[in-house]
């Protein structure tokens, strides 16, 4: 690393208060140090060179009031990479695509192709965005979209938001809903899929979820729109939000999302693409907020891509 772009920082000692109380210890170090490489982190952590009131910890270890976080010495660059920053032209595309704000919570209308976080080969996301944008604000993750979804994404403001609203989430009392277009005709009678959800490691490392009597319980309720031969538009409320339920629900049926590369039907979704549809048609519509201390009782939508609205168009001859 070329020494005019980066410097040694000396141990510190953080002393944990409120405002991160419970957070992963892991989040806090990706957030205190964003300009060290994810992998060193955990690196570092898996190695007991990060000790929390003079121990050793897992990434996953919730940080209490009060405790102690020695960060070893690290080179740290002086500037973020180029190619971590977000484009200037996709800060001003998510800065008018907040639905909702107030002082504790924002939504935005996240953007199919987008991914909400870095990651293994994603250099920087929704959330990456949103700290540049909001520099003075603790912007976090409330829950999280697919990176090809659009629509609806919550974020929190401060830390007590977040909790509060990751709470509301566990309890069932935000409703997220969804608008989908599946291979075939949705049966009528079909509002309801209760099936158990299973995570699954393939041999390349990717992450996918199948229907396993041994999985967690997964609950998605339907209500069908259009109709036709070749395609359906559904609407979705995701009851319970395990990974890929919505696009492992449909394939279990044998109404695969179009545009789905892991769960999809690579023929349905050649015919979808020669009416111009070439994304995953999955998009996260609305949030029903209920009051709390941090929010109005209130219906957030988000509009409808275009090209739902090209489906809708062609639904009579469908």
């Amino acid at each position: 690393m070329n020494s005019n772009n980066s410097q040694k920082s000396s141990v510190s000692l953080f002393e944990i208060t409120t405002a991160q109380h419970d957070q992963r210890l892991d989040n806090f170090l990706l957030k205190y140090l964003g300009n060290v490489p994810r992998t060193r982190i955990y690196r570092i952590i898996r190695k007991g060179e990060v000790r929390v009131n003079k121990k050793r910890c897992k990434p996953n270890y919730k940080l209490q009031s009060g405790d102690q976080v020695r960060i070893p010495p690290l080179r740290i660059e002086l500037e973020p990479r180029d190619k971590s920053r977000p484009p200037q032209q996709l800060l001003q595309r998510l800065q008018q695509a907040i639905l909702f704000e107030n002082d504790h919570i924002l939504i935005i209308d996240k953007p199919a192709g987008l991914a909400v976080h870095a990651g293994s080969g994603v250099d920087y996301g929704v959330i990456d965005a949103m700290r540049l944008l909001r520099p003075d604000e603790d912007i976090e993750l409330v829950h999280r979209l697919d990176r090809d979804t659009s629509g609806c994404l919550l974020l929190s403001k401060h830390r007590q938001a977040l909790l509060a609203m990751q709470s509301i989430l566990q309890d069932r009392s935000l409703h997220k809903n969804y608008r989908v277009a599946v291979k075939g005709n949705w049966p009528r009678e079909l509002i309801e899929i209760n099936l158990p959800l299973k995570k699954i490691h393939l041999d390349n490392g990717e992450r996918r979820v199948r229907v396993d009597k041994n999985g967690k319980m997964a609950l998605t309720r339907i209500s069908l729109l259009l109709s036709g031969r070749l395609f359906s538009l559904i609407q979705v409320e995701l009851v319970t939000g395990r990974t890929h339920q919505i696009r492992a629900h449909c394939q279990a049926q044998g109404h695969e999302i179009a545009g789905d590369d892991k769960y999809g039907d690579a023929e349905f979704n050649r015919n979808m693409r020669r009416h111009k549809i070439r994304r995953l048609m999955l998009h996260a519509s609305s949030l029903e907020l209920p009051h709390s201390e941090f929010t109005p009782e209130v219906v957030i939508n988000a509009p409808l891509p275009a090209e739902f609205e090209l489906l809708s168009g062609m639904a009579s001859g469908n």
